[in-house]
């Protein structure tokens, strides 16, 4: 018994350590007054942000409410159900008539979705990641900052991570740039792979939920301080080790985005989520992750919370799939040298 008592003591004051930078990073992502505030500075950031407010809520989601509450509403008095204006005694007569109503219905609905929804949402999804990015720099401007001396104030909290080779700056010239390039095409690829993971998790039984709360959570919060960090000219290798290390602050700042989204349709999620999505970016660009968990950290007298791999089963599938590119190559080099 003597010894679980140091075993609980620990846990219960990591338990107080991970719900203190869930917190944090909870109120650091409501702190939405920060685009307020970064919009009356920029007006370039104003209208970028306005127009994904037009396309996304007044267009997208627009049209979704003029389907549900005037297309389908109408469709349904004129080409009627069962149940709603033709008679009891009048079913087993009209039967025939009533499921071709019903059919017709559904396929002037499902028209609907595939000649303005589904182009809409490819429309929309690509305008606004590239308006995301035009936000995030406007952003990143009105806070009167530059990716070097981002980098410099960052070096002075070099207790937020271990390796020095995380720190390490990456080399200039043509082979930064190769560099850079690999990184963002593995970093979307990884984030794929921990897209399908996320899914993945969803459908477990009863902790499946969860799961996916917990880790929408974490990709949400990533994909808002991406931007930051790229502007900021951070490597993968040290975002994704800053990310780890802190991951009960990076829960709680992506816990209102998925909150916002969580209980809605698909599409409703979508619609939803682009027009938030662009003010926690903007949350992100403003906040002080490194100062607000260097703060707690001095408060608990340098002690870590612990890095948790986020990532680890995501990457583990990611290398395999290209362990197996890399192996199929191979063979066919050998067959071309054979033949």
């Amino acid at each position: 018994m003597e010894d679980i008592k140091p075993l609980i003591k620990i846990t219960s004051t990591k338990l107080k350590q991970a719900s203190v930078l869930w917190a944090e990073g909870f109120r650091e992502a409501c702190c939405l007054h920060r685009v307020i505030v970064l919009c009356r500075r920029s007006r370039k950031l104003l209208i970028r942000t306005g127009q994904c407010f037009l396309l996304n809520g007044f267009i997208f989601l627009g049209s979704l409410f003029f389907l549900n509450s005037v297309v389908i509403p109408i469709l349904q008095w004129i080409l009627p159900d069962q149940y709603s204006v033709i008679s009891i005694e009048a079913v087993s007569e009209f039967h025939g008539v009533l499921k071709f109503y019903s059919f017709l219905r559904g396929f002037l609905i499902q028209l609907f979705y595939v000649f303005w929804f589904y182009p809409l949402y490819i429309f929309s999804f690509i305008l606004s990641n590239l308006w995301y990015n035009d936000i995030a720099r406007h952003g990143f401007a009105a806070m009167g900052r530059s990716g070097p001396s981002l980098v410099e104030s960052s070096k002075q909290n070099d207790v937020l991570t271990s390796d020095s080779k995380v720190n390490a700056a990456r080399p200039s010239g043509l082979g930064g740039i190769v560099i850079g390039i690999g990184e963002q095409v593995y970093s979307v690829l990884l984030l794929t792979f921990f897209f399908l993971e996320v899914c993945a998790t969803g459908v477990i039984p009863y902790v499946g939920k969860a799961l996916n709360f917990i880790l929408l959570s974490w990709m949400y919060a990533y994909y808002c301080f991406e931007y930051k960090w790229n502007f900021s000219e951070w490597g993968l290798e040290k975002r994704l080790d800053f990310f780890e290390t802190n991951w009960a602050f990076f829960a709680g700042f992506g816990s209102p985005c998925v909150l916002a989204i969580f209980f809605f349709s698909p599409l409703v999620s979508y619609g939803v989520m682009a027009i938030l999505f662009p003010l926690f970016v903007l949350t992100a660009t403003g906040t002080e992750a490194e100062q607000v968990i260097s703060t707690q950290r001095r408060r608990w007298n340098g002690a870590e919370l612990g890095k948790l791999p986020v990532f680890y089963a995501a990457d583990t599938l990611l290398m395999w799939v290209l362990s197996l590119f890399r192996l199929e190559s191979r063979e066919q080099v050998q067959d071309n040298k054979t033949l």
